[in-house]
């Protein structure tokens, strides 16, 4: 049986996680300091999914009595430190450490306010600890501050509940411990949007610090798991995108972010700093005196690594070409005022809307995305707003729901089909802004018919054809049905009353090539011929 007490963090990490990963790519495009070694959202995810994971690991049934108090902190903290990457990834590593020694130091107390202000005091003395010369304005200040604010709030709160007794309740324990943590996120959005006051280059970029503000999510994760509800992520006003992106600062001058592990016996970090310096800067040894994690930036890795070469073993290499990660950065950059995103099935209808300007989100053979892979296509274009066109009505909810989750402005234009989606999509400026697209979009799929044919899945009831024959809709009614010809030529010419133009989308196993589709229609209306490969319709229409 699972440990209740393991199982409660293990709840707590991922709440944490998950906050971090869902603006992951908004942190990542922050970073700007003190240079970019890799992406700061990235690296911070790292990290916690590998605490996470280990927490899975060492949740087989024991207790924690059983696994021991000091191994459970010793396998956390060498987990942050194995999975982490990057300044920030190494130094919320030591942030995990801290905290994680400190709540293992008292058995047998409930996590109260005065253990976690203790907890957060030693995390913040790991991190400062960790960096040689710390940098006020970065995610060091930032948790700094949370600290400081836990240690203020024991002076208001009541003696009684500065300290839980062993009889308080979970439920007890969570409703106090959120209150905490709720101020301290108030006080650290506050710290986050200082940072600019605090380093130039963030000024200068007309950003907050990307760590910083990666700590915040983190604990407003907490907050959501304590309380038992999903996170309400904070906003912190920061030019998240569409920033005018340049070369990065002087300090950007080596290529390479170099991490990797050193395992050994009798390891004094500060032996090898001095050394890691005159190869490259952002220096960070952490660890004990049989793991360190190195982190530094240097044109030359192998030589990064030989300095170690007669200290121990040096295994876990990660090398990031940071020039490749700014120049991506500024392409991610160079948005349009407006995207879109749209939801396609068939290779040659998802050809039609990139070639159109849109992302596409695959739909599968179903037309049923999930909420998060929208999202994820929505983070994708490098737009300050993003429309969405579900192109299913079965999509829409799962689309509305992304949006809503979206950091950035998003929403939907209700499309149904896709041949009413591509049809839309001639409307599309990506130039112009979310409600001059809207208005355009809403008018073209207003004027818009649609229609299709597929073959008859079962028998119809009323008799009028069977498995396997070619159905024929229009506007979601059955208008013909028969032979694959005779049904096309019915559906187009239902189709055709106030149309001069047909839009006819050919899918996956059509019986009848594209090329002779154009006998089947009637002498004045022309046929517009696409490959659409879609599943399950032969023939997708579209009129205008």
């Amino acid at each position: 049986m699972a440990d209740p007490s393991i199982e409660r963090f293990r709840r707590v990490v991922a709440s944490a996680y998950s906050s971090l990963e869902a603006r992951r790519q908004e942190v990542n495009d922050l970073n700007v300091f003190p240079v970019a070694d890799g992406d700061t959202g990235d690296n911070m995810a790292m990290t916690m999914r590998a605490v996470m994971e280990e927490l899975d690991r060492l949740d087989d049934g024991q207790s924690l009595d059983e696994i021991g108090r000091e191994e459970l902190v010793a396998a956390l903290a060498r987990a942050a430190l194995m999975g982490a990457r990057g300044n920030s990834g190494v130094i919320l590593s030591q942030i995990v450490r801290g905290a994680a020694e400190e709540l293992a130091s008292r058995p047998g107390e409930l996590v109260d306010p005065v253990l976690v202000a203790s907890a957060f005091g030693k995390a913040a003395d790991a991190a400062y600890a960790s960096v040689r010369e710390p940098a006020e304005g970065t995610m060091l200040t930032v948790f700094r501050e949370m600290a400081h604010s836990i240690s203020r709030q024991l002076a208001h709160i009541e003696p009684g509940r500065q300290r839980l007794s062993p009889s308080a309740t979970s439920d007890e324990q969570d409703d106090l411990l959120a209150d905490v943590i709720e101020q301290a996120i108030k006080d650290g959005q506050k710290a986050v949007e200082r940072t600019p006051q605090q380093l130039d280059v963030l000024a200068e970029y007309g950003v907050v610090d990307a760590g910083g503000y990666g700590l915040v999510l983190i604990l407003a994760g907490v907050l959501a798991a304590l309380r038992g509800e999903d996170a309400d992520l904070p906003v912190i006003e920061h030019q998240s995108v569409g920033f005018a992106s340049k070369p990065q600062h002087a300090n950007s001058k080596f290529q390479y972010c170099t991490n990797f592990i050193v395992s050994g016996s009798g390891l004094v970090r500060q032996d090898f700093v001095g050394q890691l310096e005159d190869l490259g800067d952002s220096v960070l040894v952490v660890g004990d005196e049989s793991t360190l994690k190195v982190h530094v930036h240097t044109d030359d890795p192998e030589s990064a690594m030989s300095v170690f070469s007669d200290a121990g073993a040096v295994t876990n290499l990660d090398v990031a070409d940071m020039r490749k990660q700014v120049a991506e950065r500024e392409a991610r950059m160079a948005s349009h005022p407006t995207g879109i995103v749209v939801v396609g099935s068939g290779s040659g209808l998802q050809a039609l809307f990139v070639e159109m300007g849109a992302h596409v989100v695959p739909g599968g053979e179903t037309m049923n995305p999930s909420t998060s892979e929208l999202l994820a296509g929505i983070r994708e274009v490098a737009a300050e707003c993003v429309l969405v066109l579900p192109n299913s009505s079965n999509v829409i909810m799962a689309a509305e729901r992304a949006c809503e989750l979206s950091e950035k402005s998003a929403e939907v234009i209700p499309t149904k089909t896709q041949q009413e989606g591509l049809l839309a999509l001639i409307e599309f400026d990506p130039e112009s802004g979310a409600a001059r697209n809207r208005l355009r979009l809403g008018e073209a799929i207003e004027g818009i018919t649609v229609g299709g044919i597929a073959p008859a899945a079962r028998d119809d009831l009323q008799g009028r054809f069977m498995r396997g024959d070619a159905v024929g809709f229009v506007e979601g009614e059955i208008v013909a049905w028969g032979g694959a010809g005779s049904t096309l030529a019915s559906t187009i010419e239902a189709m055709s009353g106030g149309a001069e133009l047909i839009t006819v989308i050919s899918g996956d196993g059509a019986p009848i090539p594209l090329d002779e589709l154009d006998a089947h229609a009637p002498d004045d209306v022309e046929l517009e011929l696409h490959e659409g490969g879609q599943p399950s319709w032969w023939w997708l229409l579209a009129g205008q």
